[in-house]
């Protein structure tokens, strides 16, 4: 197999930032696009499933585990092509830390990605969910992504305009998941400074500490104060950042919701729709700074969207937390909250 070394039997507690789950029957870290073709014929002929994780910021795993073969990505690469003074396009390997993406392309007086900052993980991991934050999107910046597809078996380029991009979504987490393993990315940058109006949070911020100058390492500095502020680091609290997205709902509801609650607060997400931010409801329903010593869970004092794990024994501790809120705010708003993270496998 390569230089690869496959392992057998190795708990998946390490491999998400929650720190809870079962074993993975076998584990293999990759470092190049060869190397996961290997993993994947590996796997084919063994007749067991297989699965590429990141970091697994945004990975729950079942107390059963994954009774197959487990590939870590692990490829490295950074590579810039100045197109013109404008247009910059960077190649990133998917298994680079996101954040040190981030601080490059900002060091390097970048503007495209600098509002997505301080977001854990990997850098193949974004275009999965449309990672998006104070008013920038992957989906804004992504040029191509490059992929393994696994029912052709070979490698392509995939253009952003074929991703099926959403609001936290892509046809990597819907209509094809699984299909692809994603192993590079390019994005189309532009050497420029960030120009305003910013995302509410943000202007406030700038406005605070009486910014008016904005450059890619302003901006990146501001994201950063702003929410280690409010966010727990994943490598001292265990967590998976927002648990829940916002949930999407007609205006006709927020009509009726609001009747009840007039002081309901939700902002404008396409032609008839609102989002209605899911902190505000998990708030209401009884859920901040609270902690619940049945599962050995808790919510984040300063973001009730952040559940952590302060001494669970088991993902099934986490799920039933997890229950307890979205029964909750089902009663009390008739809105089912969605889970961000993914439930593996």
């Amino acid at each position: 197999m390569g230089s690869m070394t496959i392992q057998e039997n190795i708990s998946l507690q390490a491999h998400s930032t929650m720190r809870l789950g079962g074993n993975a029957r076998y584990l293999v870290e990759v470092t190049s696009r060869t190397e996961v073709e290997e993993a994947v014929s590996w796997a084919t002929e063994q007749q067991i499933r297989f699965i590429m994780i990141g970091d697994g910021s945004n990975i729950v795993w079942r107390d059963e585990g994954f009774d197959g073969l487990v590939i870590v990505n692990k490829i490295k690469r950074y590579e810039v092509f100045a197109e013109d003074e404008l247009n910059h396009y960077v190649t990133i390997g998917s298994g680079e830390n996101w954040d040190e993406v981030v601080a490059r392309t900002v060091q390097a007086g970048l503007s495209g990605i600098e509002a997505l900052s301080l977001i854990p993980g990997t850098t193949g991991a974004t275009p999965v969910q449309n990672v998006g934050a104070y008013g920038q999107e992957i989906k804004d910046t992504l040029a191509i992504v490059e992929v393994f597809d696994t029912k052709t078996k070979s490698f392509s380029n995939l253009p952003s305009s074929d991703c099926g991009f959403g609001y936290r979504t892509s046809r990597f987490k819907t209509t094809d998941r699984g299909r692809f393993l994603i192993t590079g990315l390019t994005l189309h940058l532009y050497k420029q400074n960030p120009q305003p109006p910013f995302y509410r949070a943000l202007a406030e911020y700038l406005e605070k500490q009486n910014i008016h100058e904005y450059t890619p390492q302003v901006i990146r500095d501001a994201v950063i104060a702003i929410r280690s502020s409010k966010l727990p680091d994943p490598t001292t609290v265990a967590n998976n950042g927002s648990f829940f997205a916002n949930p999407i709902v007609d205006e006709l509801s927020i009509e009726e919701l609001r009747f009840a609650n007039p002081e309901m607060p939700a902002w404008p997400a396409g032609e008839g729709y609102v989002k209605i931010p899911a902190a505000w409801l998990i708030e209401q329903a009884g859920f901040k700074d609270y902690k619940d010593l049945e599962t050995g869970m808790a919510t984040w004092p300063l973001q009730p969207l952040v559940l952590i794990n302060e001494n669970a024994k088991s993902t099934a501790d986490l799920l039933s937390f997890k229950q307890k809120i979205v029964g909750a705010v089902q009663t009390k708003f008739g809105i089912t909250l969605e889970q961000e993270p993914e439930l593996l496998p």
